[in-house]
């Protein structure tokens, strides 16, 4: 079908070979002729780019995803529709979306072996993919399908998430399930509610994620089964093995992490991605969680699945068993005496029923109000709750966020900050448990408050000390990573020349950054080859003085070399360090032109010439 594609998009675009293909569109290799740059093109498949409502999808996810700038997301640069002409004269319509191109492999490859990996790469992998996913949750982008597939690993180890948008685009509504009933999703990596074909919400991404880590751990999935109406099942109704119990060095925190991740009620599971990603960090580092023990979810309630039982009719009371067998007596048909007379019982019946509760009731208000006794009458005790709402305080300062949970009889404390795009700093973002999670009285309610936008600039800090560019940092939201050290004349020592990233890019708040400070001293550059004049000038402009030895000489012929000169060492080496303004020698020679010897042939002689006796003329006889 890619036969059909014209070989340039949009006078642009230059589609290339196929490195991808899925169930609504293929991928391409592409080249942007006006930026220069290589870029992957995804095309409509040509059966689908007919129907209007492919089409109105396919262009849904271009919006979507290109609404999403982040680096651990797949950027999308343009999008467009590109008309074809049929063999038949009829022309047709196929949209495409141009994204970034990434080089490297599938998290998918990663474990085509059935093989589990370290449990460091495994829990950096699950942190990139929970930042794309806390960055575009915010946005109110649902992802949908977070499965190994859709995770790349750049050549740089960098973590991209890929197909942001689809399961939106895929559908008209929000629901899970398709006009066609087919669940959007991949079977293995379902939450119970996509299972179910209910509505889903970014909590159903963080199962997908505690599946996607439970494989990393173990080397297979949560669930498998024949079909995907089987593994579906399990989703719904089985709890999951610990990985420790398939792997022994897992530490029972990650076991805690990823069974909270997969808990079949969304209330149970982690409110949000920058929750899991904190859990999940301190778990590698040995330190204490959120989640509960992993027993906790051996007697948790399961849902089922829809076609089974109906989650909001009332219980039915249970069948009662058949009476034991009686003889057969004579059947007596009542007369209207008998009717009379059974009504006139029941209604005295239940007369006496009413009283008996009127004195009783009488009774408890006597006793209670001191009427008999002489007791002081005492105010009744209001029934303590089993559990209490934990309520919103999403946008209150922390005085208002502790007054409001203190008021209802929960325990407040402040969490760590978190990122965000639409709460100003110093709000309350969210709690643990979440908003509206039936909590216990006396139980404490961790409240997170926003440290400003989640995207930041990192700071010019070149020329800084190491303190001042950790305050400049520090300020700018972010932190101080590693310090590598390097020869700069420019710089003085103990400075900072440069950041990684470098200045004014643009990173996700909280992300580390590394330093690379000035030694105070200078490389050796390398000189040889050079002409003496631009090894002298080459060392000036690194901060260096030199000296100079006696010339060698070397006799050449080529007249390219005349007067030429040319540095064949230095001492220091190249490469060595120096203080700045240390002396280089320099060793080189000059190169005195000889010319060539020039050979000629001897001219042949000329008939006549007297010095040379072959060539005088021949005498002979001559007859008279």
């Amino acid at each position: 079908m890619t036969d059909t594609f014209p070989v340039i998009l949009a006078e642009r675009y230059e589609i290339r070979d196929l490195i991808g293909r899925g169930g609504m569109a293929e991928v391409r290799l592409g080249y942007d002729r006006r930026l220069n740059r290589v870029i992957a093109i995804k095309l409509l498949r040509s059966d689908l780019a007919s129907d209007s409502t492919f089409q109105t999808r396919f262009q849904r996810e271009a919006q979507s995803a290109a609404a999403l700038n982040h680096p651990s997301i797949v950027a999308v640069y343009d999008s467009g529709e590109e008309t074809l002409v049929q063999p038949d004269g009829t022309s047709r319509t196929v949209p495409y979306i141009v994204m970034e191109y990434v080089e490297g492999h599938t998290v998918r490859e990663l474990l085509g072996d059935g093989e589990a990996v370290p449990i460091p790469e495994a829990v950096e992998i699950v942190t990139g993919v929970l930042d794309a996913l806390e960055y575009s949750h915010r946005a109110g982008i649902v992802h949908r399908d977070i499965k190994p597939g859709n995770i790349m690993i750049t050549s740089t180890g960098a973590v991209k998430v890929m197909d942001f948008g689809i399961a939106r685009a895929i559908e008209d509504s929000a629901a899970t399930v398709t006009q066609q009933h087919a669940v959007v999703g991949t079977a293995q990596y379902l939450s119970p509610e996509q299972a179910r074909g209910e509505v889903v919400d970014t909590r159903s991404d963080l199962y997908s994620t505690g599946c996607l880590l439970y494989e990393l751990l173990t080397g297979h999935p949560p669930f498998t089964g024949d079909s995907a109406v089987a593994i579906a099942y399990q989703h719904v109704r089985e709890v999951p093995k610990p990985p420790s119990s398939i792997a022994a060095d897992i530490p029972e925190a990650i076991d805690r992490v990823v069974l909270k991740a997969l808990a079949k009620r969304r209330d149970d599971r982690y409110g949000d991605a920058a929750h899991m990603r904190t859990d999940l960090l301190a778990a590698q580092q040995g330190n204490a969680v959120s989640a509960p023990a992993t027993s906790t979810w051996a007697s948790a309630p399961t849902t089922t699945l829809p076609q089974q039982t109906d989650a909001f009719s009332p219980a039915r009371p249970e069948t009662p068993a058949p009476p034991p067998p009686v003889t057969q007596q004579p059947l007596i048909m009542p007369t209207e005496q008998d009717d009379e007379r059974a009504s006139k019982n029941r209604l005295g019946l239940w007369l006496l029923i009413a009283a008996l509760l009127v004195a009783v009731a009488l009774g408890a208000w006597a006793v209670s109000s001191g009427k008999f006794g002489g007791a002081d009458p005492k105010p009744t005790a209001s029934p303590t709750p089993t559990t209490i709402a934990v309520p919103d305080v999403t946008g209150k300062s922390e005085q208002e966020a502790k007054a409001a949970i203190e008021s209802v009889g929960l325990v407040y404390a402040k969490g760590d900050g978190v990122a965000s795009n639409t709460i100003p700093p110093g709000r309350a973002v969210s709690t643990d448990p979440a908003v509206g999670t039936g909590a216990a009285p006396g139980s404490t309610v961790t409240v997170q408050y926003s440290l400003g936008t989640a995207m930041v600039e990192v700071p010019d800090v070149s020329g800084k000390t190491q303190e001042e560019a950790r305050d400049a940092l520090e300020k700018a939201g972010l932190k101080v990573g590693t310090s590598t050290s390097e020869d700069s004349a420019e710089v003085g020592k103990d400075k900072v020349i440069r950041t990684k990233p470098t200045a004014n890019t643009t990173v996700q708040r909280g992300s580390s950054v590394a330093l690379v400070l000035s030694t105070g001293r200078v490389t050796v550059p390398d000189i040889k080859g050079m002409t003496l004049e631009a090894a002298q000038t080459a060392l000036q402009d690194a901060g260096l003085t030199y000296n100079v030895n006696s010339p060698t000489t070397e006799k050449t012929s080529d007249p390219a070399k005349k007067d030429t000169t040319e540095v064949t060492g230095t001492s220091p080496v190249a490469g060595a360090s120096l203080d700045a303004g240390g002396q280089v020698t320099i060793d080189y020679k000059k190169y005195d032109f000889q010319p060539a010897p020039t050979t000629t042939s001897p001219k042949a002689p000329k008939p006549g010439d007297p010095n040379n006796p072959s060539s005088s003329p021949s005498t002979g006889a001559t007859s008279n």
